[in-house]
């Protein structure tokens, strides 16, 4: 753990982003607002983690992007889920909830 809050185990950006991406087009910081007020801050996301995980998954043909204004007005990118991102989303949502599952049981048991 750092002191600006939990760190996030690594493969968990990417379907925290596609949950981001799951109710509408967001620009980077959109996306990094969204994980860090639902974390209740405890995820503070850093921009070359950020957007090396939008360009991996644009890649994949998961998200799509365009250029758009933010609502201060300024150009900024905007991102949003294509029908593959919502498959991912789906499948990665399935796999995160049998791996919450299994540590929480290990954490439960004993000897």
């Amino acid at each position: 753990m750092n002191r600006n809050g939990i760190d996030l185990l690594q493969g968990t950006l990417d379907v925290l982003v596609l949950r981001a991406l799951s109710f509408g087009a967001l620009h980077g910081y959109g996306v990094a607002r969204f994980i860090r007020e639902g974390s209740g801050g405890e995820f503070r996301i850093l921009d070359g983690a950020l957007y090396t995980s939008l360009h991996r998954m644009e890649e994949r043909g998961w998200v799509q992007s365009e250029w758009g204004h933010s609502e201060k007005g300024k150009r900024a990118k905007f991102y949003r889920l294509t029908g593959a991102g919502r498959r991912a989303l789906k499948s990665e949502e399935a796999s995160w909830d049998r791996y919450v599952s299994a540590v929480s049981k290990v954490m439960r048991s004993t000897p």
